[in-house]
């Protein structure tokens, strides 16, 4: 908990648990981006799960298409289901921003809602992180909420949670200065399962390549 009696991304996590997974699991970007990724994913390829959640449905679709998947998050919470859900993937309990891999370890990276609570600065220097990581010809799914937003509490499935992102016509130039190319993006509301319309957010998916 910050001065302002705002919870961190951990405890937040922590105290939703599988409602977390109940909210977002039919959300459709969720499913294209992983379309994205199976579509040039073969069996036996190695993807890294950014913000992992109870490995449902990211890690588990993966799973099922034969990739080795390893997840990182940061909620105790989040790894101990995911473990059981989801036991033939890997799950660390590790902060995205501290775990560090050896350059093209991985033929993609999915980061679906990961970089939400990261400030600017921290966002920039994961997706160099990321170029780094993949693969030549691997690919990125990357799912935010867009918004010309820093360090903004706003309401979370009951919580209220400190979060940053870019506008949408900003992301795109993010993955380009990285060093990655912007294969499609897409975008369209999304209101979380169990919420009314005043719960819409928008939901913004990008592909990516390391060239």
């Amino acid at each position: 908990m910050d001065a302002d009696g705002v919870l961190d991304p951990a405890e937040v996590f922590d105290e939703l648990g599988a409602d977390y997974e109940a909210a977002f699991h039919g959300a459709p970007l969720v499913w294209e981006g992983l379309h994205d990724l199976l579509a040039r994913l073969r069996p036996g390829d190695e993807v890294l799960d950014l913000g992992s959640g109870t490995g449902r449905p990211v890690a588990e679709r993966l799973v099922e298409g034969g990739c080795a998947v390893t997840g990182l998050d940061v909620s105790t919470t989040m790894v101990e289901l995911a473990r059981e859900r989801v036991p033939g993937a890997r799950f660390e309990l590790a902060d995205i921003r501290d775990r560090d891999f050896p350059p093209e370890s991985f033929h993609a990276v999915g980061a679906f809602f990961a970089f939400l609570t990261l400030s600017r600065a921290e966002t920039r220097a994961m997706l160099e992180r990321v170029r780094q990581w993949l693969a030549p010809g691997g690919t990125l799914a990357l799912l935010t909420v867009p918004g010309d937003i820093e360090q903004l509490v706003v309401p979370f499935l009951g919580h209220p949670l400190r979060v940053t992102s870019f506008a949408a016509e900003q992301w795109p130039e993010l993955l380009e200065q990285a060093g990655l190319e912007v294969l499609r993006t897409r975008s369209e509301p999304f209101v979380p399962a169990g919420r009314g319309s005043a719960d819409t957010e928008r939901h913004l998916l990008l592909s990516a390549r390391k060239p």
